[in-house]
C-alpha cells in the first residue's frame, strides 16, 4: 500500500515526513523503521494489515489510570520501530525488521477485523501498542477512523517522535496517547535511543493543545536517567508546560535485548522520583513494575482519601463519584472516570 505523508524527489528518491527522522530514502531502500519502502519513487508501507501481537488488555496496562479505569482495550501491533532503545521491552517483534535482515512477520487482519474484534470482546477501546503506532500509521488511522465511527476509544501508547503532520491528521481520531519521555537530556535520547528529545517535548504540548488526553510514563534506567537533577526538570516541564494534572508514570526497569550491564532499578530510586514528582506539584505520580505498593493507586489531590486502589495492571476498587472524590468533592481530572 502506498504510505501517506512523503514527498518525492529527484532521482526516484522520497522524503518520508512520518517521524522526525524524516528520512530521504533511494530507490529499493528503507528509513531507519525498516518498513517502510521506496519503490520506484512511490513510498510503501510494509506493514498494513500485518499484525504481530493482538491481546485484550486492562487499560492500566497501557499504563493509562486517568482514562475509563477497569475498562478493557484491544491491543495490537505489527513489527518495527523509528527508535533504537537498548533497554527495549518488546525487542523482539519492534526491532525484527532492523535484527533480522528486513524480516516482516505478521497475521493478516484489516481495519474492520480490528473494530469488530474489539466490539466483541466489549473493549471500550483500541489500543496501538507494542511497538510504535507511528510506523503503522496507515493501518493504525483507518482503524482509529472505523472505531470513532463505532464509539470505540482510540489510544497510542507511543515514543511521541512523529511529525506535527502526523499528529495533527490523525487528533480527530485520538482520543488519549501514553508517550515515554525515556528521559531528560539530548545524551541520554541520543546515546541510548537513537533520537532526539526536543521533538517528544514539542509533540507532547502539541497532543495537549489538540485535546488528545496524555499520561506520561519514564522508565528509570539506574545511572542512565535516574540523576535528581534532571528528574526533577523533567517533572517540572510536565508540570509546567503540561499541567499538573497530567499523571507521571515512573517505571521499573529489568535488564533487557541490549541493556543487561546493570540491574533491576531499586525500589528506593523509584520513590525518590516520586518524591520529586509530588513536590514539582504534579498531582498525580505513579510507580510501576512494582506491584502492590500504595505508590501504584490514585489518591484525592486535596484530603488525600484513596480513590481507586490498584494492584499493578489491575483495577481493585475505584470509589470516584462522577469523576469526583465522595469525601471532599474535588473533581479528578481524567475521561470516563
Amino acid at each position: 500500500m502506498e504510505a501517506f505523508l512523503y514527498d518525492k524527489l529527484e532521482d526516484k528518491k522520497v522524503k518520508c515526513k512520518l517521524c522526525n527522522h524524516r528520512c530521504v530514502i533511494s530507490n529499493g531502500k528503507r528509513g531507519i523503521c525498516s518498513v517502510r519502502e521506496n519503490e520506484n519513487g512511490i513510498l510503501r508501507t510494509l506493514v498494513y494489515g500485518r499484525v504481530i501481537a493482538r491481546n485484550i488488555d486492562p487499560i492500566e496496562k497501557k499504563p493509562l489510570f486517568h482514562f475509563y479505569p477497569g475498562s478493557r482495550s484491544y491491543s495490537i501491533a505489527t513489527v518495527g520501530c523509528n527508535l533504537r532503545c537498548r533497554f527495549c521491552q518488546n525487542s523482539d517483534i519492534s526491532q525484527m525488521p532492523t535484527d533480522h535482515k528486513g524480516k516482516i512477520a505478521g497475521d493478516s487482519f484489516m481495519p474492520e477485523n480490528i473494530v469488530n474484534s474489539a466490539i466483541n470482546a466489549n473493549c471500550k477501546s483500541i489500543s496501538y501498542t507494542y511497538t510504535e503506532p507511528t510506523i503503522y500509521f496507515e493501518f493504525a488511522f483507518d482503524t482509529a477512523k472505523i472505531a470513532h465511527e463505532k464509539n470505540i476509544q482510540n489510544v497510542f501508547v507511543t515514543n511521541g517522535y512523529m511529525t506535527p503532520e502526523t499528529l495533527h491528521m490523525i487528533s480527530p481520531y485520538l482520543d488519549a496517547a501514553n508517550v515515554d519521555l525515556k528521559g531528560y537530556s539530548e545524551d541520554f535520547y541520543k546515546k541510548f535511543c537513537g533520537a532526539s528529545l526536543e521533538p517528544v517535548k514539542d509533540n507532547l504540548k502539541l497532543m495537549k493543545s489538540l485535546g488528545i488526553f496524555v499520561e506520561i510514563t519514564t522508565l528509570l534506567i539506574p545511572g542512565l536517567n535516574d540523576n535528581e537533577i534532571e528528574l526533577e526538570k523533567l517533572a517540572l516541564f510536565i508540570a509546567e508546560s503540561l499541567g499538573v494534572d497530567t499523571p507521571w508514570h515512573i517505571s521499573r526497569f529489568h535488564p533487557t535485548y541490549k541493556l543487561t550491564d546493570r540491574g533491576v532499578t531499586p525500589l528506593k530510586s523509584l520513590m525518590a522520583a516520586y518524591e520529586i514528582g509530588v513536590r514539582s506539584g504534579l498531582k498525580y505520580v505513579y510507580t510501576g513494575n512494582a506491584a502492590g505498593e500504595k505508590t501504584e493507586n490514585t489518591f484525592c489531590p486535596k484530603c488525600a482519601k484513596l480513590l481507586i486502589e490498584r494492584w499493578g495492571v489491575y483495577l481493585r476498587d475505584n470509589r470516584l463519584k462522577k469523576a469526583a472524590c465522595p469525601d471532599c468533592s474535588t473533581i479528578i481530572e481524567g475521561r470516563g472516570l
